[in-house]
């Protein structure tokens, strides 16, 4: 529950009778005959409840669950008084919630409830508990609310329950919140897995500022502080892209001799991977040895996900080498992790290899990895193997989560087969699923993109949306596929209707209270790029609106040239975007220019990368001798070379020299299907030819333009350069759009 926390051993209040019942029962659990013979011998010897939870709680660890239910069954059969047989129906189903075996725990609350002992709280918060450690945030609610129409007053154990299901399972903050309110409404004082839980939930949605206020309210209440609150808050603080404050914060965890552990570490070098800072995460692994402390299990776990993320699988298969050298063998996650990194990579062959790998060692694959390889195939166009996938996820019991849904629609987006990832999404609610901000992004980002969608094309389609079968909806969508490989290939785009199921998305997350994060908005402002007309676009923006005033309102001024009345409420929105990781604060800058680029703002849009690269959005995005662009879209690029190009025109006016060789450097296009071809060297190469610049792709580098300083000089020096360097906004199309924009 708390990033790592140890397990109890025990209570220490059972007694000898039952270590000796223990060995005896494990030596006979594979048979229920000689089990029960044993458990008939021990009944007079074991003294009551604590006895009983020890057996159940060793026997779980073991994986023995029949023989823990048949032991329960057996104490609650000699036990005569309901408060006993509550106690022990609590400690069963605690023990099952905590080994995820969810559908067990349900069968001994309902067995509980129905013969007469089970109306008590803790038996209603164990059940809770359980669903909330699986994540299944909805069912735990509705226990929550069975038990208070039972007359039964939640304790603190049920609403740190509750809390963290909300954590778990998925729901935003605002949830999370009205529980805690509830919570001290009802004079329910919270403690410290209160806030611990509190804060894994803005953990887990990157709420950084939330997590700062809620810690400082937990230092204003007194509550002490241990390693697992600090370690949520780094969690909060690395997810939120605040990896700077993560080193102030460990520097603050010394100050008060709270010494950071394996799980501190790992959760800073996972933010540091996030962010981009490699070399700073692999460093952190040589302080941990510094500083005495033994990578453990979760360590290797992390530093093999980084080098298998980087494609590095030579230096991440030696981390598995090592891991086992040090005594600890590959687990479920250093798999999960191996697959992945060969999946991103395409190395079909090497990710079956690796999963045969996995079951010989006796691992029982997990949800995650029943995701990750579905995702893996889908991406692939291996939907046979998807399908097989599937089929043995469903055989072994496994439920699936919000997680697991948002992985595979986002495959299937990636793909181009919005309307198969539509009908996923009404599968999951189907479910009682709710979907999160990031299925919808998966779905947004998706519509509209040029040759990339399939929406309406097939009647499968409609057959499967209609169909009422008990048939699993997404097997029949993965033979479709498996069947008609060419439905990746047929794609149609029609915008109009694009132009409405984005409409319909964007309602549907209002109707369920779902808000809208940075993603979503730059998904939004990517689909308005991709519009053949600015009334098309202004249809789009106009659904900003539902969610957020200010970027809608930043977007519209922007697109319509008043940047004068604007530009103060853009810098606070920027000033909030740049707090955000690298990655997503760069997305969302790249899609506000591409779409003022798109429809002629381009003056605006060189205003906006300007912003971006005084705030450091784009690291070393220039320097005199070189630009580099990699990292930015086709229009934020284009915008920021006519800036630069105009930067060095006032070194070469101003009377100095230029280096002698200048670089504008685009990347190589390695996503593209030629290397060296991508979209933004195309762009680059398009712009430098339209304005005459004098430079060419370099030899030994395909994803590089480079001139000399002279020549650059020397056209710089030109009558006409200035007037083709200087952006002017296109206002053809701003009449008709905005009085359709501000309808």
């Amino acid at each position: 529950m708390h990033f790592g926390r140890p397990k109890v051993s025990g209570n220490g209040r059972h007694s000898l009778f039952a270590e000796e019942a223990l060995q005896e029962t494990i030596r006979s659990c594979k048979n229920d005959v000689v089990l029960d013979q044993v458990l008939l011998n021990f009944g007079s010897k074991l003294s009551g409840s604590d006895d009983y939870t020890f057996l159940f709680r060793e026997l779980g660890n073991r994986g023995e669950w029949l023989a823990a239910m048949r032991c329960f069954e057996f104490a609650v059969s000699r036990e005569r008084k309901r408060n006993e047989q509550g106690k022990l129906a609590s400690s069963m189903i605690s023990i099952l919630g905590r080994s995820g075996k969810v559908d067990l725990a349900v069968k001994v609350f309902e067995n509980a409830v129905n013969d007469g002992y089970g109306n008590t709280v803790y038996v209603y918060s164990a059940l809770i508990s359980a669903y909330a450690k699986s994540g299944y945030c909805n069912e735990a609610i509705r226990v929550f609310e069975t038990m208070k129409d039972s007359g039964l007053k939640p304790n603190l154990v049920t609403y740190n329950a509750l809390i963290d299901a909300c954590g778990k399972g998925g729901a935003d903050f605002k949830r999370a919140s009205e529980f805690f309110d509830d919570m001290l409404k009802n004079g329910v004082q919270p403690d410290r897995i209160t806030f611990n839980s509190l804060l894994a939930v803005c953990s887990g949605a990157g709420l950084w500022e939330t997590a700062r206020g809620l810690f400082n309210e937990m230092v204003y209440r007194g509550i002490d502080q241990d390693i697992y609150t600090y370690n949520t808050f780094l969690g909060a603080a690395c997810n939120g892209g605040q990896v700077d404050v993560a080193f102030d914060i460990m520097s603050e965890m010394h100050a008060k001799n709270i010494l950071p552990n394996q799980v501190t570490y790992s959760t800073v070098i996972r933010g540091c991977a996030k962010a981009g800072r490699l070399d700073r995460a692999l460093s952190l692994f040589n302080e941990m040895k510094c500083a005495g402390i033994t990578l453990d299990r979760v360590s290797y776990n992390t530093l093999l996900a980084i080098y298998a993320s980087l494609g590095k699988f030579e230096e991440a298969l030696n981390v598995s080498k090592e891991m086992e050298g040090m005594g600890i063998k590959k687990d479920v996650v250093t798999y999960n992790a191996l697959l992945d990194g060969f999946g991103k990579q395409g190395m079909y062959t090497k990710v079956k290899q690796l999963f045969a790998e996995m079951k010989a060692e006796k691992l029982s694959p997990n949800l995650l990895t029943y995701s990750t390889l579905i995702s893996v195939y889908l991406k692939g166009g291996l939907y046979e193997d998807a399908v097989e996938v599937y089929k043995e996820f469903k055989k072994q019991g496994l439920r699936a989560d919000v997680v697991f849904y948002s992985k595979l629609i986002d495959a299937l987006c990636k793909k181009g087969l919005v309307e198969y990832s539509s009908l996923l999404l009404n599968e999951m609610t189907k479910e009682g699923i709710q979907p999160n901000v990031v299925t919808y992004n998966s779905i947004i980002n998706a519509f509209g993109e040029s040759a990339s969608n399939d929406c309406g094309s097939d009647n499968i389609v409609s057959t499967i949306s209609q169909s009422k079968s008990e048939e699993d909806n997404i097997i029949k969508i993965f033979e479709q596929l498996a069947s008609q490989k060419s439905a990746s290939g047929k794609k149609t785009t029609a915008l109009k209707q694009d132009l409405l199921c984005i409409s319909g998305v964007f309602r549907k997350m209002h109707e369920l209270q779902i808000k809208p994060n940075v993603v979503t908005f730059s998904a939004i402002l990517n689909a308005c790029s991709r519009c053949s007309s600015f009334d098309e676009a202004s249809l789009l923006l106009k659904e900003l609106r539902l969610f957020d005033n200010q970027v809608y309102g930043v977007a519209h001024g922007l697109l319509m040239g008043q940047r004068e009345g604007v530009w103060v409420q853009a810098l606070s929105l920027f000033n909030e975007v740049k707090q955000m990781d690298s990655s997503t604060a760069s997305a969302f800058y790249n899609a506000l220019t591409d779409m003022l680029w798109h429809f002629g703002q381009k003056e605006g849009a060189q205003f906006v990368v300007l912003e971006g690269k005084r705030s450091e959005v784009w690291e070393n995005t220039w320097s005199t001798s070189c630009l580099d662009l990699h990292l930015m879209s086709s229009g934020a690029a284009c915008a920021m070379v006519h800036a630069w190009l105009l930067s060095i025109r006032t070194i070469v006016f101003g009377g100095h020299e230029l280096p002698k060789m200048l670089s504008i450097l685009t990347g190589w296009g390695k996503h593209s299907k030629v290397t060296g071809d991508g979209a933004l060297k195309r762009a680059i190469e398009g712009l430098l030819s339209s304005i005459g610049a004098p430079f060419q792709v370099a030899k030994c580098n395909i994803g590089r333009f480079i001139s000399t300083g002279a020549v650059v000089t020397a056209w710089l020096r030109e009558s006409g350069t200035l007037e083709v360097l200087v952006l002017q906004d296109d206002t053809s199309h701003l009449g008709k759009g905005l009085q359709r924009l501000t309808l």
